[in-house]
């Protein structure tokens, strides 16, 4: 395909084919040039970039993609044995596309880096549902995944880049900041699908850092995603007694003298380093037995952040 070439719409390729958006895998299929070109101009670097597409439907992106890393890889993981048929039947020729059917929560990320000996580029029109899951799989694999560039749930996409002191700023602002450095590319209409969804959308870009490593010194991923909840876990509450709920509270007010950190400010008010500072001065062990449990990631990173409400799978 030339850039002459203008490769068929959603509408196009679902009559084709003889298909329909299915609602039980969330699919809305984008169809905006404007919202394309943003999406491939935040993925792509290089052409030689390797690639991996999470979700890539009837191909629209794919194609788009593809034709922007002529020398390189773009390796497009679906679950849906349908999409996967038109990726074969419209895309099955190009050189430097792999179409792989299989379950993106199961994919592994890192051995893409491992096999390309350089860190790799996540992309995708997210399913709402489990767009928090997916965001931290590829956190978790961070040391051979560079960017993630996702479409997800406009309230969703707020949270990820806000700011502390905010109404976004929560647990998952905190928990992705961590790590990378978060930014907002372009707001997406429901006109912009086909079907439109009930939400509106937004494509963001998350960096990791060079080395892989988190941007602030957490101490164990897991203990720092649980003391991070446990500060959010109650908002309308001082961060001394929502941390209280979770942990011994001996071991809370020696934490807080230790960093300096006023006990009855509120989780929102505390930057993702002092929330790394607290993590790193309240012990493991000082984990209440009757701590409230854990639900949503289960990846290292992530923890127990909420996925977030609404669904599509916008592609």
């Amino acid at each position: 395909m030339t850039e002459r070439e203008a490769f068929p719409d959603a509408r196009t390729l679902l009559d084709r084919h003889g298909l329909r958006a299915k609602k039980w895998f969330g699919q809305n299929f984008l169809v905006s040039e404007r919202a394309f070109r943003a999406i491939v101009d935040a993925t792509v670097v290089a052409d030689d970039d390797w690639i991996v597409e999470i979700g890539p439907g009837l191909g629209t992106l794919t194609a788009r993609l593809a034709e922007r890393i002529c020398e390189g890889k773009l390796i497009a993981v679906e679950r849906d044995p349908d999409m996967v048929a038109v990726l074969r039947a419209e895309l099955g020729h190009l050189d430097n596309l792999e179409i792989h059917e299989g379950d993106a929560l199961h994919y592994d990320l890192a051995m893409v880096g491992r096999w390309r000996g350089d860190r790799v580029t996540v992309c995708g029109n997210l399913p709402y549902h489990v767009a928090a899951p997916l965001i931290f799989r590829a956190l978790d694999a961070r040391a051979h995944v560079a960017r993630i560039v996702v479409m997800v749930q406009k309230e969703m996409a707020d949270r990820i880049v806000a700011a502390p002191g905010g109404k976004d700023y929560g647990a998952l602002s905190v928990m992705v900041q961590a790590y990378a450095t978060a930014t907002m590319v372009t707001r997406v209409s429901a006109g912009s699908f086909v079907p439109p969804p009930k939400v509106e959308s937004a494509v963001v870009k998350i960096v990791t850092m060079p080395d892989g490593a988190p941007r602030v010194d957490v101490g164990e991923p897991r203990h720092f995603s649980a003391v991070v909840h446990a500060g959010f876990g109650q908002r309308r509450k001082t961060l001394r007694n929502a941390l209280r709920a979770a942990f011994d509270a001996d071991a809370i007010d020696a934490a807080l003298a230790a960093t300096g950190i006023d006990g009855g400010r509120r989780a929102e008010t505390l930057s993702v380093e002092e929330h790394a500072a607290l993590a790193r001065a309240i012990p493991p062990a000082a984990r209440r037995a009757d701590a409230p449990g854990h639900a949503g990631a289960r990846d290292a990173v992530g923890g127990d952040v909420d996925a977030g409400e609404g669904a599509g799978e916008d592609r």
